[in-house]
């Protein structure tokens, strides 16, 4: 059965605070509706200072989805590692870990806008160090006991409920990402279909004598959008998923991998692409796909549109892949 996801980045061009506060409370009861009919993940992620308010507190949020929800898995892809301090992220993580029962999952990457780190005047230079003391913290971190900890001994409380400790996934497109998964004995979380890079990382696996596996998303990958009629939602909201395709083209350098990256310039261009379709409930099914990622928030849509197509995955796709 297909994997079924729900994706939500939060980002409204133009918003007001008013606005924003009904998307996220929507984004809220979307994830519980979501929850009792049986899709598989929540999927959030990160990004800083977006003009269109694009998600700048995954953690925070996730945890608002663990709470309004009771079975169903959040996945934060990705945080962007050298941004967070590695022994506050510990302890968010693992009191996140206890609250939800281990539905938590992280991905942790670097990120690819180097704005994002100005923002916070964290040295670009450095992101790949950063990174590998993130991680190595956390490991020691959730295990309970002292550590050394930039020339001091440390110890964090409490511990996660999760062993050996709560899901934690290497994401990233180059091969660097794919050695520090597996140093670490970490899953490794391609941000495309990379299969080259996936060998590479069981290479690095064999070399280190670790275990690890890969989650790498699937040669066809796109951003779903449901509708009993697909020609109406193009006219009426197009402009949203262009948006949205146009922000991450813009933010991503040449030779980033990205599952959702898109050249088109034009709706029309979009959607003979895609990267983002706009199915009926039957085409969905018909797709056979091993992920089927819904995007209902997608580029500032409309709660009541996004509902629209959440309720058309949940009450005629999530039912007939079962089936």
């Amino acid at each position: 059965m297909s994997v079924t996801v729900v994706r939500f980045n939060l980002a409204e061009p133009g918003a007001t605070p008013a606005s924003l506060s009904a998307r996220y409370r929507a984004a809220l009861e979307m994830a519980a509706h979501a929850d009792e009919h049986g899709v598989i993940t929540l999927q959030t992620e990160e990004h800083h200072g977006a003009e269109d308010n694009w998600l700048p507190s995954p953690f925070a949020f996730a945890g608002a989805l663990l709470g309004a929800t009771r079975r169903i898995a959040v996945t934060v892809a990705a945080a962007i590692g050298p941004l967070h301090d590695p022994l506050r992220l510990a302890e968010e993580i693992a009191v996140l870990d206890l609250l939800s029962g281990g539905r938590l999952v992280t991905v942790a990457g670097i990120g690819y806008r180097p704005e994002e780190y100005a923002l916070f005047g964290v040295d670009w230079r450095r992101r790949g160090r950063l990174q590998d003391e993130l991680l190595e913290t956390l490991l020691k971190a959730w295990t309970g006991e002292e550590f050394e900890y930039r020339g001091r001994t440390v110890r964090l409380t409490p511990r996660p409920c999760t062993e050996p400790h709560p899901p934690l996934l290497v994401g990233g497109s180059s091969r660097a990402a794919a050695r520090q998964a597996a140093r670490l004995g970490l899953p490794f979380f391609p941000s495309a279909h990379l299969p080259e890079l996936a060998a590479y990382y069981e290479e690095r696996l064999a070399e280190h004598g670790t275990e690890g596996w890969v989650l790498m998303p699937a040669a066809e990958s796109p951003l779903l959008h449901l509708a009993e009629d697909p020609e109406r939602v193009w006219a009426q909201y197009g402009r949203h998923f262009l948006h949205e395709a146009r922000t991450y083209a813009s933010w991503q350098p040449d030779g980033t991998g990205s599952a959702v990256r898109s050249a088109a310039t034009t709706v029309a261009g979009l959607r003979a692409e895609g990267v983002y379709r706009v199915l009926t409930p039957e085409q969905c099914v018909g797709l056979g796909l091993e992920n089927l990622v819904l995007h209902p928030l997608v580029g500032g849509m409309p709660p009541a549109e996004g509902w629209r197509s959440l309720r058309l995955f949940t009450e005629r796709v999530v039912p007939a892949l079962r089936g």
